[in-house]
């Protein structure tokens, strides 16, 4: 008896769901696409929200910024649930690798006494800084539009409260639980902070979510990990014998780096929709650039002492040339 196989190729009656096939044509879609694209809730809300009664529960006219097709503010790591879990979950087992090896060598014990407090004093009270963009991004993603735009914004916020478990631990790690409660009462009462503070207070009251994601991610973020995580951890605590505090801040360093992407993507988008955006988005970053450099030159003088100024001078030059080519001149 002979057998004879053959491959048999059963074409599938459709590649792709029909809202995907409109917008990218008749062929296979990506995960990202299938878990991104055209889910935006647009029709039949019943009702306006009790608290804002002006407007839809997802309205566009919420943000200054008009976008014809919102979905144009695509995620240029294509993050959506699965692959952003699998990343953190790497970048976890990482972060525990070097806690637990800082904590079996002993190395937080030979950091010089004269950094340790340093660092305490500017990397404590840090966390309530990354509490509020928690909630910040957490109201892009609950009044932004567009899943294109308000997923990566969640993804943010749920990074946002890791940070601030990890400078939590750090706090813990270098100088016991007495070292959360001062960094608290130096985040209420202490001058250094008072402007950053108020930063981050006007910030949850923010209503345009478009306004906020600049106000958190580019004018505050953008000065605020190259000072703390480059200058300070890797450059001038570093040289004085600090490494072992450059490994425990190491994902902060690498989540800057890496979401800085998405976040100049989704302003070059912004800016290249209209001249009137691009206007909308030169105001906000001035106007916020400035009040963050105000707020984050106190914190600096903490870390870097008589070289703060100077710093803060490079952070903002710096900034700006990387605003330069998403199209924002300041």
């Amino acid at each position: 008896m002979q057998i004879d196989l053959r491959t048999v190729t059963i074409e599938p009656q459709r590649v792709a769901f029909d809202h995907l096939i409109r917008r990218f044509g008749n062929k296979p879609a990506s995960r990202y696409q299938e878990g991104t694209y055209d889910i935006q809730a647009a029709e039949n809300l019943h009702y306006r929200p009790t608290w804002a009664p002006d407007q839809e529960l997802y309205d566009k006219g919420i943000t200054r910024i008009v976008m014809r097709d919102w979905y144009d503010l695509k995620d240029p790591r294509q993050f959506f649930y699965n692959t952003y879990t699998l990343t953190r979950a790497r970048q976890q087992d990482a972060v525990e690798a070097n806690y637990k090896f800082i904590e079996g060598k002993g190395l937080a014990g030979m950091i010089a006494p004269d950094l340790r407090e340093k660092a305490l004093s500017v990397l404590v009270p840090l966390r309530h800084v990354a509490w509020g963009a928690n909630q910040n991004h957490t109201f892009v993603c609950g009044y932004g539009y567009g899943a294109a735009f308000t997923q990566p914004s969640i993804y943010q916020a749920l990074d946002n409260l890791g940070i601030a478990q990890y400078l939590s631990r750090i706090g813990l790690m270098l100088g016991g639980l007495d070292t959360l409660t001062q960094g608290k009462e130096a985040w209420i009462g202490d001058p250094a902070w008072q402007d950053l503070r108020r930063y981050v207070e006007d910030c949850l009251v923010t209503r345009d979510p478009f306004e906020l994601f600049i106000a958190q991610n580019v004018a505050l973020d953008g000065l605020l990990y190259p000072l703390v995580y480059g200058d300070m951890v890797d450059g001038a605590w570093a040289s004085e014998g600090g490494s072992t505090i450059a490994l425990a801040t190491q994902f902060m360093s690498d989540w800057f780096d890496e979401t800085r992407k998405w976040v100049d993507a989704v302003v070059k988008t912004a800016a290249a929709e209209s001249a009137a955006n691009k206007d909308v988005l030169t105001g906000w970053i001035a106007s916020w650039g400035e009040r963050a450099a105000r707020a984050l030159l106190p914190v600096a003088r903490l870390g870097l002492g008589d070289q703060a100024e100077a710093v803060m001078d490079e952070r903002r030059a710096d900034l700006a040339a990387r605003l330069a080519k998403t199209g924002i001149k300041l």
